[in-house]
């Protein structure tokens, strides 16, 4: 298949439209329309400190077998998802926290940056607080 340019004729080739530029959508378009609007950095450090405070003065479960075990025995208190976690998962941990009237926090950063938040070196991708601790997290959470 041949494009057509200035020195070929014009009829014996097929013609791209090259000019049709506002038909195309960019990614960064798609990604502007299906994302939710950035926290600032104030926020995501306020929540970074309290998340420290909660793992060193509370009680918490990494994971998501262990989140959906707190959720179904009713003593998890709140959920954290982090941004990039797949969304069935998140629909499912969704259902049990509303089946259990548990309130659910979607953490702005993705795996890495919840599990570094959490003042650990692997991936946390789901955490329940089941008690806060000296933090005041949770009532904060229900401001946001």
């Amino acid at each position: 298949m041949k494009f057509c340019d200035s020195t070929t004729n014009p009829s014996s080739t097929t013609h791209r439209p090259e000019h049709n530029n506002h038909l195309r959508n960019t990614p960064e378009d798609f990604l502007r329309a299906t994302m939710a609007p950035k926290k600032n950095k104030r926020t995501a450090d306020s929540i970074n400190s309290r998340l420290a405070l909660v793992m060193k003065s509370g009680k918490v479960t990494l994971g998501y077998k262990s989140t959906l075990k707190s959720l179904r025995t009713g003593k998890a208190k709140l959920v954290i998802i982090a941004g990039n976690t797949p969304p069935l998962r998140k629909s499912e941990l969704e259902y049990y926290a509303m089946l259990s009237k548990t309130s659910v926090h979607h953490f702005s950063g993705n795996n890495i940056e919840l599990g570094t938040a959490c003042g650990k070196l692997f991936r946390c991708s789901v955490m329940s607080i089941i008690d806060a601790g000296d933090s005041d997290i949770l009532s904060t959470n229900t401001e946001n």
